[in-house]
């Protein structure tokens, strides 16, 4: 998938990563490297492919925004 189809169907960018909401967790994708990628479950990151300051600042960005990203995901 190209980082325009990945950030097409995100339904939030911050920073440069694009937060996409699942059945029941949260996907979380570098967009200047697609390679990182991480999953935030109930607030936590439970996997990853990013170095853990990355995992702490995915968290961090989503922590803040999420109310945001709820919001547009239910008009």
């Amino acid at each position: 998938m190209s980082v325009q189809e990945i950030a097409d169907r995100a339904d939030m960018i911050v920073a440069g990563y694009a937060y996409t909401m699942k059945q029941d967790y949260i996907e979380v994708v570098d967009l200047n490297d697609p390679k990182k990628t991480a999953v935030i479950q109930n607030g936590d990151v439970i996997e990853s492919l990013m170095s853990d300051d990355e995992d702490d600042i995915v968290l961090k960005y989503y922590q803040r925004n999420r109310a945001f990203m709820e919001e547009s995901n239910c008009a």
